[in-house]
């Protein structure tokens, strides 16, 4: 039996091309800063982000938990969306690490305005925590971030002395999908993650863009967190090659979530977050069902899915072909949820 993962796009593997680009990588120790492929890639995400300097970490949680170590502080609170990765899928390293208190805040969608921070910012009291940062995530759950809300933030960050992070691990998914550039999302942020191992293709690695001072002092807590690493170029090849080569596919990607989010309206059993298809992520539901049962008769059919709280997850990527899509929507019309 086929199957067709769709649990998540960091399932992806290399392309040929890409492990070729890998294989043929000039390569020193990024350590010692001589890195020459390393370099190469940090120039570019610096230029793509419109930040003046770049700096290569194995994950995008290394590089959010770094942004808060520096941004935020020990002892002190940044403001979050309820649902954001930084609380939940990042081992609460931002409290046990990085010492900074997370407040989370309800916000539809988990796209925070301005409205929602009113009121939430402390200082000046000897026994309570001090607020000093705000993040966001862009995409959210496959939903991007209008602009007005970022500009409302940035606003309200900076007459409240705070920065902000913003956790752009599908940044590229948000530009292909409004027509933004990354440079005018990261413009609204002090520090921006982005992930190459996602929808981009990677086998590992994420960036963290900020300013010259930030990323001097980033080098020092990525140390401290164990990630200095060597010969890194054969990675940062991958990533350049990415870059250079699957942001535009990206488009794909979406247009096939939308393909088979549309085949789950058709089926009586699914009730679909058509609204929340943006991206390449979808999000729905099988009522008088539980997201586990589904997911576990999903994958007797070969439809590997994944689940947020009730919700049944479906994300396109790069091992999801056009011929694939046919083919899982024709599975997906047929699929009858059974109870057991």
């Amino acid at each position: 039996m086929k199957r067709y993962d769709l649990r998540s796009d960091t399932i992806t593997k290399p392309t040929p091309e890409m492990r070729k680009a890998m294989c043929e990588a000039e390569v020193g120790d990024d350590v010692y800063r001589e890195d020459p492929t390393t370099t190469r890639l940090e120039e570019l995400a610096a230029h793509i982000s419109g930040k003046e300097r770049a700096l290569f970490v194995t994950s995008g949680s290394m590089g959010n938990l770094i942004s808060l170590y520096l941004n935020a502080g020990r002892s002190n609170e940044a403001l979050t969306a309820m649902n954001s990765h930084i609380i939940h899928h990042e081992v609460g390293s931002m409290a046990s690490i990085a010492g900074v208190l997370p407040i989370a805040i309800d916000a539809p969608r988990g796209i925070l305005s301005a409205s929602d921070l009113q009121g939430k910012v402390k200082g000046g009291d000897y026994d309570m925590a001090t607020t000093t940062l705000v993040s966001v995530e862009n995409t959210i759950g496959g939903y991007c971030y209008p602009l007005e809300n970022l500009e409302g933030i940035r606003d309200f960050a900076d007459t409240h002395g705070l920065k902000v992070h913003m956790d752009g691990a599908r940044i590229f998914n948000a530009q292909q999908a409004m027509g933004i550039p990354v440079k005018t999302y990261a413009s609204y942020a002090d520090t921006l993650t982005f992930c190459l191992s996602k929808g981009l293709g990677c086998p590992v690695g994420s960036m963290l863009c900020g300013s010259e001072e930030f990323i001097s002092k980033a080098l020092t807590v990525r140390k401290i967190l164990g990630g200095g690493m060597r010969q890194t170029g054969i990675l940062a090849a991958a990533g350049l090659y990415a870059l250079e080569h699957h942001v535009q596919r990206l488009n794909d990607d979406h247009a096939r979530a939308k393909t088979i989010a549309l085949a789950l309206e058709e089926c009586s059993w699914a009730k679909v977050d058509m609204e929340g298809v943006q991206t390449n992520v979808i999000f729905f539901s099988a009522p008088g069902f539980t997201a586990t049962e589904i997911i576990a008769q999903l994958a007797q059919v070969g439809i590997l899915a994944n689940n947020e709280g009730p919700m049944v997850r479906l994300v396109t990527n790069l091992g999801i072909s056009e011929q694939d899509t046919v083919e899982i929507c024709s599975l997906l019309k047929s699929f009858k949820p059974r109870k057991i």
